[in-house]
């Protein structure tokens, strides 16, 4: 069972640290897969609540790296320093 499932009044003891981030990833995977093999069998009605699981528990990461301090640092500007995408510079 997924980590959001937590009743309200334990999720703040929840200890958050790399393998249960990583167990959340595996989970995520996993419905990924499950929900494409329904579509491909055209069982698009079993998909929703995979996809419902799949959602929360993205929206749960995206929580725990929002409140993460920032590890990289980035510039002033607020424009990361990574390399162009495809080639293109992204000024003209």
């Amino acid at each position: 069972m997924s980590i959001v499932f937590v009743p309200k009044k334990l999720r703040g003891n929840a200890k958050i640290n790399q393998e249960t981030i990583q167990r959340l990833l595996d989970e995520n995977d996993q419905l990924i897969r499950c929900i494409a093999e329904y579509m491909q069998k055209g069982r698009a009605v079993e998909c929703v609540q995979y996809q419902q699981i799949l959602h929360r528990n993205i929206v749960y990461l995206a929580t725990i790296a929002d409140a993460s301090p920032d590890d990289s640092p980035s510039s002033s500007d607020g424009l990361s320093n990574t390399p162009a995408v495809n080639g293109h510079e992204g000024t003209p």
